[in-house]
């Protein structure tokens, strides 16, 4: 079974379908949130939290929503809520390409494996920065996005595409020693 036919299953109560997503996918989100927050206990605690958030949520799923992204993004958020209540989030803009590549989705292109530094992200108009921002640290939807901003949702996806592919050109330069 897929991964989004397990998570209907689990939607309509099979238990079995919720063990057999813990399993399939705990490696990658621990090792994910290892990554990120460089602790094996904090790491863990939202770890937890991500699975809790998707049992309560269970009956939010829709079937058309790629399970992949749509956990990650909880773990994703989950984690960022976390570093908040510790007080160590910081207050610039991180674009976390990792986590827009994960979102963009089929396109043939090595994943970028590192986030924009600020020196990257100047290079972005600011609205482009807001955007990204808006999108990728506050996870809005892109009608979300557009409402904030006062443009339309196609507009700030386009916004958005052309500045993942401004970072991307700029860290596929680093990577060829440019």
């Amino acid at each position: 079974m897929t991964d989004e036919e397990l998570m209907v299953a689990y939607r309509d109560g099979d238990l079995s379908a919720f063990q057999i997503l813990y399993k399939r996918h705990k490696r990658r989100l621990m090792g994910y949130l290892i990554t990120k927050l460089k602790d094996l206990d904090e790491a863990d605690d939202v770890f937890q939290s991500v699975f809790f958030k998707l049992h309560a949520g269970r009956f939010n799923y829709k079937e058309d929503i790629p399970f992949l992204p749509w956990i990650f993004t909880i773990a994703r958020n989950t984690m960022i809520d976390h570093i908040r209540k510790k007080g160590t989030y910081k207050k610039h803009i991180s674009v976390d390409t990792e986590y827009i590549n994960s979102r963009a989705g089929g396109n043939n292109r090595e994943p970028l494996s590192i986030g924009a530094t600020m020196s990257e992200l100047s290079s972005l108009s600011d609205l482009q920065r807001q955007t990204l921002e808006l999108r990728f640290n506050e996870g809005l939807s892109f009608e979300d996005v557009g409402k904030h901003m006062k443009i339309t949702h196609s507009n700030a996806r386009q916004i958005a595409s052309r500045a993942v592919r401004v970072l991307r050109s700029l860290l596929a330069g680093k990577g060829d020693g440019k």
